[in-house]
């Protein structure tokens, strides 16, 4: 036998033959051989390595070294670099998304490390087309101990005891399928491979044949003669062209071996099978169906009993297993049950394969023991989600499958708890949805895929699906009428209990878990006329557009600036969003996570464009405002001159009406006034907007405090047929440790708010900021530019988690401030009565919580304390809804928040309404902003029985567009910023707006997604 210095194991799956695996083999041999290494080095082609989304894929024996995304003319440099000079060429390694770390050995990777491999133990390694490197892996080595040493009985209770379990979807004991099918009368029985695959996104049976088909055979083998069985069937669909050819190559190769055929190994047992290529019906995965399909006749399901064990193929007991189940036998005869079934979980025992595909980082096949948690599959072989995004939910089980949502992260994958959750295993289809997807369009895919595929044979799947996809795409076009969502459950039900088949019984799962875990997207669609994740095309104009939470017709002011009409761009903006100078400024920019330019290089920078838009105006340009005489007599009371209250009476100014604004305070703005940072906003931009609304008509009465200059009733009382309740949440939550009310110890709201109004905060030294929002942000460069000398900020959770602006934590650490994760603070410690240090505890992420996060928990014995003269918590606010209320009942919903009709606003209270933070918490400006407008047209149309709001008609632009154009070639314009030694022991505005070229450079980078061709 030859011997090589280098074994070069290039994929030969599918998926890296699509990548242009062939021509790398081609362009890699040329070199080896130009460069004289044809006797030294080894090229092997190999079956699925598994990482598909990486190929091509080499990797190179012994030093274990992958390289991944390989093209042809790669070839020279690494051949020179790594087989003549011995260096490794780093740009062709894996890099981890996140950390970007590069990673040379593929033991190393996540992706690979975190799995065990059963089923897939010979991925990668053997070539699939050489029968000797099977056998020298343990190939047929279970087949020659089941033919030479054991009993049909002894097989079978081999395989009971392993707790080997169908693979292909339902889960059926293997065991005891073919106990039964053993027990039937009859000398011919056959043993059928279900190879079909029909799921979307699923590929695990294809690799599996793939990278190692003499498994399959010899788990067939092992079965017949457990059952009796001298001839058996793989039914593999057409659309396989490379797994058929290693098929029958291995199957040849079998007969040739001895081990397939006459007189298996001298032990006089015979067995040969026959590859049947299906035509691609969905329905032929289901067995009876298959069987029907084999016997030449249209696949087509049969009821059940009789079952196939008893009589199946042409009348005859028959056994079906899929592939996977059929490659795990082998290893159970050869190693034994107890080996197979020490790892899983009580009911569901060895390990699964999935096809993890979607919106993961690394997509692949991956093997995972039972009960392995779902965020483990996703976040740590998977590396999360594609470009930072959040994690939706995990369709498992393809069309018969269901969603599974970030809340059950912590779910033991395995048989029981995934059916308990609405989905089914399934033969291993794992596509993960992203925070983009819309529930309502998935579900309307699996079914629209689930009708077409539909037989036909029986009325409830049928008739069924076909009514529900009708429902469900009227939903998705706009047409949804209430009463659906209760339709669309019963319906599914009703099909899930009088289908024939599996197949019919499972179709209304896709719909039936969307509703059970995002109900609220079905009722945005119907009630709203809105696809909150931006994906149906009838109820989506823009995806940034519909993205932002004020509705701010995004693509036509950008389209306005680029063609330099700055004013009628402004006018625009203000048709759904007064507060344009302040949004461009501190705007949270929903819309460009939405922008489609990211497919082709980064999203556009609406928010810097809108702030050099507003930079422009010279005279504050309003839209329209309609007069109205019944309306202006009406008396409307909107208490709270925040971002809610003060976008509430814009609108209401809008149509006519005076109403007027109480607030505590002696300026307008609310928290923007109150804790946002000068260094952020300066107060000019927000006198400036507050006095545009002023100017509208709208009277703000200052130094009002509800609760003790009047009451909600009072108000009531004086004769306001309308109360826009809209007082934020104003105070600051405790951290629940001893010593937080030290001297030095405060919360984030009321450290911004004392410095803001009064011009004076508490001073300190070492100041200790704990959170990770914006609010612990602001306290902590605020801090560092009232005088402190050292800044730390200690967040629980990781920094990729933290829910605070990038750019702001970016800009944050510029300036000096450390910041410290993975810590949570567990007593402040006192010296004379004032705080002199934090006692902090380390913490480590453990399981997965509710909002899909791992949460964290404290690592023992790792306490520490850090020095602190100042210490500022920023963990969240709280309402004192007595304060409030003062005796009035409201409902409160189970976040202690206003509870309100999220289309109107309307509270409990027939003529009391609420919006902003004081409704859903601590949120955005521009999301108090939407309230605001919600409850204007609610109180209108409660006051007139008419819905008047005029803006909310979409406006017709005449700005020019070439649809035929490419898009600009033209970078993202970068943020722009005062240095170091002009901003810091100061509180001057830090960034910068773009000049005038480059932001209309910008707007011109839009790829005008609004855009419709005339009819």
């Amino acid at each position: 036998m030859k011997v090589f210095r280098s074994h070069l194991l290039l994929c030969g799956g599918t998926g890296c033959h699509a990548s242009g695996s062939q021509a790398v083999k081609a362009a890699l041999i040329e070199q080896i051989n130009k460069k004289g290494l044809g006797e030294e080095v080894k090229v092997v082609e190999t079956g699925c390595n598994g990482f598909c989304a990486q190929g091509p894929i080499l990797v190179v024996y012994p030093e274990g070294v992958v390289y991944m995304s390989l093209k042809p003319e790669d070839m020279p440099e690494l051949v020179e670099e790594h087989f003549i000079k011995g260096r490794i060429v780093q740009r062709l390694l894996y890099r981890e998304p996140l950390s970007k770390e590069v990673i040379p050995a593929m033991k190393d990777i996540p992706f690979f490390a975190l799995q065990e491999l059963r089923v897939l133990r010979n991925r990668g390694i053997i070539d699939p087309e050489v029968i000797d490197e099977a056998i020298a892996r343990d190939g047929y080595a279970g087949m020659a101990k089941a033919l030479t040493e054991m009993t049909p009985e002894a097989i079978i209770k081999e395989v009971l005891d392993s707790g080997l379990r169908g693979r292909g979807g339902a889960g059926f004991p293997t065991g005891l399928k073919w106990k039964f099918c053993s027990q039937s009368p009859g000398n011919i029985k056959y043993v059928i491979c279900n190879a079909d695959e029909g799921d979307p996104g699923a590929f695990m049976d294809r690799s599996v044949l793939e990278a190692d088909p003499h498994a399959v055979i010899e788990g067939m083998v092992i079965a017949a003669k457990a059952i009796g069985s001298s001839h058996g069937y793989i039914y593999c669909r057409a659309e396989y062209p490379l797994a058929i050819h290693r098929l029958n190559i291995a199957t040849a190769q079998a007969r040739e071996y001895g081990l397939l055929g006459q007189n298996i190994l001298g032990t006089g047992f015979n067995f040969d099978l026959d590859i049947y290529q299906g035509a691609g019906a969905f329905v032929c995965g289901e067995e009876t169906a298959l069987m029907t399909s084999i016997e030449g006749k249209r696949g087509m399901p049969r009821p059940r009993p009789p079952f196939p064990a008893l009589s199946g193929l042409w009348q005859k007991p028959s056994i079906l297993n899929n592939v996977e189940t059929f490659a795990n036998i082998g290893q159970i005869i050869h190693k034994g049950a107890s080996w197979y079934n020490s790892i899983g979980t009580e009911k569901s025992k060895g390990t699964k394969v999935f096809a993890l595909t979607g919106d993961v980082n690394n997509i692949g096949l991956v093997e995972v023991p039972m009960g392995i948690q779902l965020g483990e599959i996703i976040y740590e072989i998977g590396g999360g989600i594609q470009k930072g995004k959040k994690f939706k939910a995990a369709q498992l089980g393809g069309p018969s499958g269901g969603c599974i949502p970030a809340a059950h992260l912590n779910t033991p994958v395995d048989f029981e708890k995934v059916t308990e959750l609405g989905a089914i295993m399934g033969s291993g289809g794992l596509i993960v949805l992203d925070e983009d997807k819309c529930a309502v369009d998935v579900a309307r895919f699996f079914m629209d895929f689930v009708q077409e595929e539909s037989c036909g044979k029986c009325p409830p799947c049928r008739v069924g699906t076909k009514r529900m996809l009708e429902m469900i795409t009227d939903i998705c076009n706009g047409k949804g009428k209430e009463g659906y969502i209760e339709k669309l459950i019963e319906l599914g039900n009703s099909i899930k209990d009088t289908a024939l088949c599996g197949l019919g019984q499972t179709a209304p799962n896709p719909v039936l878990s969307t509703i059970r875990y995002f109900r609220d997207e079905y009722e945005a669609h119907i009630l709203e006329k809105r696809c909150p994740a931006g994906v149906c095309p009838e109820l989506v104009r823009a995806p940034c557009q519909n993205a932002c939470p004020a509705g701010v017709d995004v693509p036509g002011f950008v389209s306005l600036v680029g063609e330099e009409r700055y004013s009628e761009g402004l006018k625009l903006h203000r048709e759904r969003n007064p507060f344009a100078e302040i949004c461009g400024r501190i705007c949270f920019h929903p819309c460009e996570s939405k922008c489609r330019r990211s497919s082709l290089d980064e999203p556009l920078a609406i928010r810097q464009v809108k702030r050099f838009m507003t930079g422009m105006e010279k005279e504050p340009l309003l839209p329209e405002f309609r007069e109205s005489e019944i309306n202006a007599t009406r008396k409307i009371a909107i208490v709270g001159a925040g971002p809610a209250g003060l976008s509430c009476a814009y609108f209401l100014a809008r149509l006519g009406y005076k109403p007027q604004v109480f607030e505590a305070a002696p300026r307008a703005g609310g928290m923007m006034v109150q804790t946002i940072p000068e260094y952020r906003l300066p107060r000019q931009v927000i006198e400036k907007e507050v006095k545009m609304i002023e100017n509208t008509g709208v009277k703000i009465n200052y130094g009002s405090r509800l609760g003790r200059d009047f009451t909600l009733l009072s108000l009531r009382d004086q004769g306001y047929e309308a109360v826009f309740l809209g007082v934020g949440v104003p105070y600051g939550s405790k951290m629940g440790i001893p010593g937080e009310d030290l001297i030095g110890v405060t919360d984030a709201i009321s450290y911004l708010r004392e410095y803001n109004l009064t011009g004076k905060a508490p001073a300190g030294n070492n100041v200790v900021v704990i959170g990770g929002g914006n609010a612990a942000i602001d306290a902590a460069r605020t801090a560092l530019r009232l005088g402190a000398k050292e800044v730390t900020l200690l967040y629980r959770r990781t920094r990729f988690e933290m829910p605070a602006w990038a750019e702001e934590i970016h800009e944050a650490e510029i300036e000096g401030v450390k910041l410290n994760f993975l810590v949570a603070p567990i007593e402040a410690v006192s010296l004379n009565g004032r705080v002199s240090a934090l006692k902090c505890a380390k913490m480590e992420l453990g399981d997965y919580d509710r909002s899909g996060r791992r949460r964290p928990v404290a690592v023992k014995g790792k306490d520490f304390e850090v020095k602190a003269d100042l210490v500022i918590s920023a963990i969240g606010q709280y309402l004192d809804e007595k304060e409030i209320f003062a005796g009035l009942n409201v409902e409160m919903n189970k976040s202690g928040y206003v509870k309100v009709d999220p289309l109107c606003a309307r509270t409990s209270v027939e003529w009391l309404y609420a919006g902003g933070d004081v409704t859903v918490g601590p949120s955005s400006v521009v999301e108090a902003i939407a309230w605001g407008e919600k409850a204007a047209v609610g109180i209108d149309q409660a006051l007139t029985g008419t819905d008047n709001a005029f803006w909310r008609k979409e406006k017709v632009l005449d700005t020019f567009f070439d649809p035929e154009a490419d898009p600009i070639d033209a970078k993202r314009a970068p943020l722009l910023n005062l240095s170091l030694s002009e901003r810091m022991g100061n509180f001057k505005e830090v960034e910068k707006a773009l000049p005038a070229a480059s932001a209309v450079c910008e707007a011109k980078r839009c790829l005008r997604c609004d855009y419709r061709a005339e009819s």
